[in-house]
């Protein structure tokens, strides 16, 4: 029988079944491995080999990269095929062509079709896939069997080479940096961590990077070697500078191999310059060697419309509510310099939630000098780490790096802690929800008013 005949008989009737049956296979976990990705794309025929990917991995701002890279890429009239993780508002965001989401219908027929392949594997030895095996499965016949883009954004989900995302042969790599994240999957030193990112970069393939430790580094350096893959590195091939910064914005000087640019950013934070010169490097690498037409004024115009939901986001302005999805020490220390340069306040409130699965201390390092006072409450999540467990850990830390007088709540219950940090923000200060995304998606949805929103990874 052939596969594309396979959901005549239509298991799932509607949209809300379908992500229904897609999140319930999570509890497979995350199975590292390229084994179930593969049989699964053999029962369609390998549709990903009709498709161009550019592949990004890294530890922090894969998601505004891909954002930099969609929006410069449509803007010059190319049809784009966007697919990231986790989702900040509806299971559909991770699938987007030209930045609109998947048709609710198209994902139903989709997983109508991979359905019964899926059952089918699960009743072999290697097992049922997983959920990020079947989504990684649905947006790759969204791309070769639906929307045929001319390229597709291609963010890994959890570091490189065991990564489903890695069964793709990319036109151009990226790996945006390296730091302190899933230790627990990917290995406890920044060497392991560099390894599994590297893992992405294929023989003969361009890969453009901007992480800085040298040890991370020289694993990426070296895997491009042996992979006869030319390397881009930031502060080496390729340089930036600040050139302005300020609460609605910032702009950046670009030095790279082949020409300079400006390139002005709505997109706050910092760290967002650093992804913005790796993305505009991926760009220069696609018009140099591979052809593709890109004209400069609309370069410059998409840079400065690209928006990536949850980072550095003012949500509200009065009185004025930050929402970053900082969940690592890197992003805190992004997230802290950030608010250092360029923002003005009389009192900073912190509201923040976490994941069980990693560990605070570094986290709270970084960001504690700065709060003046700390709502600790917990997402909406099974992973959930105690609010009183998190307010243990930054006691812990009081004496040595918060401000004297640091006020600190814990109410766990995301809503009712939301309330409380409304109410504690002035016309001068600032409010900044902080965290796992888990807790970001429900915030932001709330704040927004938005009545659909989903979340998940």
């Amino acid at each position: 029988m052939d596969n594309n005949d396979r959901g005549a008989s239509a298991p799932l009737t509607s949209y809300a079944e379908a992500v229904e049956w897609i999140n319930g296979l999570i509890p497979f976990g995350i199975r590292p491995g390229l084994e179930r990705i593969e049989a699964l794309m053999d029962r369609f025929g390998h549709p990903h080999r009709r498709l161009k990917f550019v592949h990004v991995a890294g530890t922090n701002g894969k998601g505004s990269t891909c954002a930099f890279l969609t929006s410069a890429l449509v803007h010059n009239g190319y049809d784009v095929g966007t697919f990231t993780s986790p989702y900040i508002t509806k299971f559909t965001n991770r699938f987007q062509y030209n930045g609109r989401d998947i048709p609710d219908e198209t994902l139903l027929a989709l997983s109508n079709r991979l359905h019964p392949v899926v059952e089918e594997l699960a009743e072999t030895e290697l097992g049922s896939p997983t959920m990020f095996e079947v989504s990684t499965a649905l947006a790759i016949l969204y791309y070769a069997d639906v929307c045929f883009p001319d390229v597709v954004i291609w963010e890994t989900g959890l570091g490189g080479r065991m990564d489903v995302t890695n069964i793709v042969n990319p036109v151009l790599s990226i790996i945006t940096n390296v730091g302190h994240d899933h230790m627990d999957i990917l290995g406890d030193t920044l060497e392991k961590i560099a390894a599994e990112k590297a893992g992405i970069i294929k023989p003969g393939v361009p890969v453009v990077t901007s992480v800085s430790q040298p040890e991370a580094l020289q694993v990426i350096k070296e895997t491009a070697k042996l992979r006869s893959s030319t390397c881009y590195t930031a502060g080496e091939q390729f340089f930036y500078e600040k050139t302005a910064v300020g609460e609605d914005g910032q702009s950046l000087h670009f030095k790279g191999p082949f020409r300079e640019f400006d390139l002005s950013l709505s997109l706050r934070g910092e760290y967002q310059l650093e992804n913005a010169a790796g993305a505009f490097m991926a760009l220069e690498v696609l018009r140099q060697y591979m052809a593709f037409q890109l004209e400069d004024e609309k370069t410059a115009a998409a840079f400065e419309e690209a928006f990536w939901a949850g980072r550095m986001e003012l949500v509200q302005k009065n009185p004025r509510i930050l929402m970053d999805g900082a969940h690592n020490p890197e992003g805190a220390a992004a997230l802290a310099q950030s608010l250092q340069n360029g923002w003005t306040y009389n009192k900073l409130v912190l509201m923040m939630g976490m994941l069980s699965t990693k560990s605070h201390e570094d986290y709270f390092k970084s960001i504690l000098p700065l709060v003046d006072e700390l709502i600790l409450t917990e997402p909406d999540f099974r992973k959930k780490m105690d609010a009183s467990a998190l307010a243990d850990i930054a006691e812990g830390l009081r004496a040595e790096y918060a401000k004297p007088n640091l006020r600190v709540v814990v109410q766990p219950d995301w809503k009712t802690a939301l309330a409380e940090f409304k109410a504690s923000i002035g016309p001068e200060d600032l409010g900044v929800v902080s965290g796992t995304l888990y807790l970001i998606s429900d915030v932001r949805a709330h704040l927004l008013h938005q009545a659909d929103s989903e979340k998940g990874w």
